[in-house]
């Protein structure tokens, strides 16, 4: 089933110039992107994004890292989009992760791992919604 999921290429990445190679990764792993954009998160929009992470201790660092640089947000389409996104994405440490996988070939470490993609098919709806209308979407 076709579904779509939500993907951010995080400050880091934008930082370093390789949302370009990112991308590249993501569409040869058969995703394709619907919709893209390169915003400066506010501070509200990050505590809004990572709320469900508002009693741990690494949300402050969380929301400062997310809103220090522009990111790039994207609504990303396949047959299990979900679930392919998040094998694409590796590991969140680096470490761990894959070999190929975006975060083994791009993160700096557990924290500036470049990427974020949604976890449930229901988060991707939601987190979608934060940044996309359906005109927004070109699928």
């Amino acid at each position: 089933m076709t579904e779509r999921t939500f993907s951010i290429l995080k400050p880091d990445a934008t930082r370093r110039n390789i949302t370009g190679k990112i991308n590249a990764v993501i569409e040869e792993a058969g995703l394709r992107i619907v919709a893209q954009r390169r915003v400066h998160l506010t501070e509200a929009q990050a505590k809004k994004f990572y709320e469900v992470h508002a009693e741990r201790p690494f949300y402050g660092e969380l929301v400062a890292q997310m809103t220090a640089e522009p990111v790039v947000v994207q609504v990303l389409e396949a047959e299990g989009a979900v679930a392919k996104y998040r094998e694409v994405m590796g590991a969140t440490n680096p470490d761990n992760a894959a070999e190929g996988t975006i975060r083994k070939l791009f993160a700096l470490s557990i924290g500036e791992n470049s990427v974020h993609g949604s976890d449930s098919l229901e988060n991707a709806g939601i987190e979608i919604a934060q940044f996309f209308t359906d005109a927004d979407i070109v699928g």
